[in-house]
């Protein structure tokens, strides 16, 4: 007679975010709590005058709290809450903001504004905090982990439904639509057109500099040196020499070369972006692995079949990545353009300087973070579709 083996019981592991991820909730409910005590709204009479800041009611401070303190006990006992609960979060920021804009600006003049004051930007990082957190957790079943993202869609119905109108960002928007399209597109157009430049530029550089290891020195050398050089220092130092070039061949003055305005601006641009696509490409290129040229070779491949079917599409994920980062970096170094008179988001950060008019600087510091977020995205996109392909292939 066989006697089966005892298996003990095994009791089902209770899940919990680990320590690093408990104590990002940990510092997004504390953030979040201090929040709660901070003003949320600053009504001012107009874009100038100095105003009265307004806390959040104390039904909301109270809701608030009890989310603020919801959130690291989610990630320590209830670890499937956690993506709900911070995605709950940062949607309540959204709401608030327009709630509180809205109770501002009742019975307000056209001139008055009503900004986001530190009890917003407060919560929106905590719980934005959460989100990242939220993303760190991985619970069984993707409906979880995508509650996290509850913020977005309410963010879009706010948005459409008119209920963010009264924020003072969006008011100055609505004051100033043409000139915002006008100088969005031409941040793109500098971005786009100096990575462009940049890649035009390094990538026969990098294929050049990668089979001679004294050129590739002198050439990443070179290239380090533009990044030591603070971008308005370098602009500054752009405007006599192409002034005194467009002065001496007035050709190129007549296609839009000068001192100021474009041209110095895209040379900058150009020049700064080529650190990244250089050395991503030289990376690229030399990580290969020899085997796989080696193979090539064997099947009778020439120099230029094995490069163009072989080491490029191998290189080209990495490289990408270069090119990404240029992107980005480009986005950010494009809005101070306007000091010289190439426009771009730039217009509306320094004219809120000048003016110390917070909206403004908004008004241009914001779809600049977004523009670089969404680049940023759509070429690490890009970067994983070729691997995979280039994976499966």
């Amino acid at each position: 007679m066989t006697v089966a083996p005892v298996v003990p019981e095994v009791k089902p592991r209770r899940l919990s975010a680990s320590p690093d991820v408990q104590l990002i909730f940990w510092l997004a409910g504390a953030l979040m709590l201090a929040a709660c005590v901070l003003p949320w709204a600053l009504l001012r009479p107009n874009r100038l005058a100095s105003g009265v800041y307004m806390n959040l009611p104390a039904v909301w401070v109270g809701v608030c709290a009890v989310l603020a303190l919801a959130l690291p006990l989610s990630a320590r006992f209830l670890v499937r809450m956690a993506p709900l609960l911070s995605g709950l979060a940062l949607a309540l920021g959204f709401y608030l903001l327009g709630a509180r804009m809205s109770a501002a600006m009742l019975d307000q003049s056209d001139i008055a504004r009503a900004s986001a004051s530190s009890g917003v930007w407060v919560w929106l990082l905590g719980a934005g905090t959460a989100v990242y957190g939220a993303g760190q957790i991985r619970v069984p079943g993707r409906l979880w982990a995508w509650l996290s993202w509850l913020w977005l869609p309410v963010l879009i119905v706010l948005a459409l439904t008119g209920q963010l109108a009264a924020w003072s960002v969006l008011r100055e928007l609505d004051a100033q639509q043409a000139r915002f399209l006008q100088e969005v597109g031409q941040h793109l157009k500098l971005v786009l057109t100096g990575l462009g430049l940049a890649v035009l530029i390094g990538a026969p550089l990098a294929v050049w500099a990668s089979r001679r290891p004294r050129a590739a020195d002198a050439v990443l050398g070179f290239a380090n040196g533009v990044q030591t050089i603070p971008s308005l220092a370098l602009l500054g130092l752009l405007i006599a020499p192409l002034g005194a070039l467009a002065t001496a061949l007035p050709f190129l003055r007549q296609v839009g070369v000068s001192g100021i305005g474009t041209a110095p601006a895209l040379t900058a641009l150009t020049l700064y972006a080529l650190l990244p696509v250089l050395r991503n490409g030289l990376v690229a290129l030399r990580g290969v692995s020899p085997g796989a040229l080696d193979a090539a070779r064997g099947m009778g491949m020439t120099d230029n079949q094995r490069f163009w079917r072989v080491q490029l599409p191998l290189a080209l994920p990495v490289w990408l990545s270069g090119i990404r980062q240029a992107a980005v970096l480009l986005v950010g170094v494009a809005s101070i353009a306007q000091l010289i008179g190439a426009g771009g988001l730039g217009y509306f950060i320094f004219s809120g300087l000048q003016t110390a008019a917070s909206d403004l600087i908004l008004l241009g510091a914001i779809p600049a973070a977004l523009l670089a977020i969404g680049v940023d995205a759509l070429l690490r996109g890009l970067e994983v579709l070729l691997a995979r392909q280039w994976g499966r292939g």
